[in-house]
């Protein structure tokens, strides 16, 4: 049986230790080959506009873009610092044209109704406080047969995983971060019960060795 969730921190992840540490673990599982990005295309988000919430320092969505033809991608980050470095990260790639950074609340995104082709997270979920009204409005931006998909870490995860993370994580200061974040994240039944109250619908939840996904598509008007 899971641990009671311990809720983390909903206000990003700022300030030059911090996001540069950060920024180093996720250019680290960059290069291990690690990040989602050809699960987000075997989903058949591939095309089109999408939105990424909760970019940190972009290597996702920039992959994603790398990866896929004629896309474009808006990230939106509660993060003035993770924001600098994800464009930073977008002038490495060469992207610059085809990618956009906001800075904003996913509670209350900057953007019309039926906006994007596709929306994508991973990583995030988590982390906020309030995720009913993300998840609604993730329902909102994204077009009628729009594709989304929405991946985390859960709580439950087997200890021998747990052990493993903890001992892959680079640099060691990333791993007390990485405990709290499975500390804060949830389980199955839990997100079940969470997405059953918002507004996104045609949803699907799976569970895999280190987390949860959560697709699924906008039924069509």
């Amino acid at each position: 049986m899971a641990k009671p969730r311990i809720s983390e921190t909903d206000h990003g992840i700022t300030g030059e230790f911090n996001t540069q540490t950060y920024d180093l673990m996720m250019r680290n599982m960059r290069d291990r080959g690690w990040i989602e990005t050809n699960l987000i295309i075997k989903e058949g988000i591939s095309s089109g506009l999408a939105l990424e919430v909760g970019p940190g320092p972009g290597y996702l969505g920039l992959e994603w873009l790398k990866n896929t033809e004629g896309t474009a991608l808006n990230g939106l980050d509660i993060s003035d610092d993770m924001i600098a470095i994800a464009r930073k990260h977008a002038i490495e790639y060469k992207l610059t044209d085809r990618v956009k950074y906001f800075k904003g609340d996913a509670q209350k995104m900057p953007f019309e109704d039926g906006h994007f082709d596709a929306v994508f997270t991973n990583g995030s979920l988590h982390e906020w406080a309030h995720p009913e009204d993300i998840l609604s409005e993730i329902a909102r931006v994204i077009k009628a047969g729009g594709i989304y998909m929405i991946s985390d870490l859960r709580r439950d995860m087997l200890a021998p995983v747990r052990w493993f993370l903890w001992l892959t994580v680079k640099p060691k200061e990333m791993r007390s971060g990485l405990t709290t974040s499975i500390n804060a994240s949830y389980t199955l039944p839990e997100i079940q019960a969470l997405l059953a109250r918002t507004k996104l619908k045609g949803w699907n939840v799976r569970k895999h060795m280190l987390g949860i996904v959560i697709t699924g598509r906008k039924p069509a008007l």
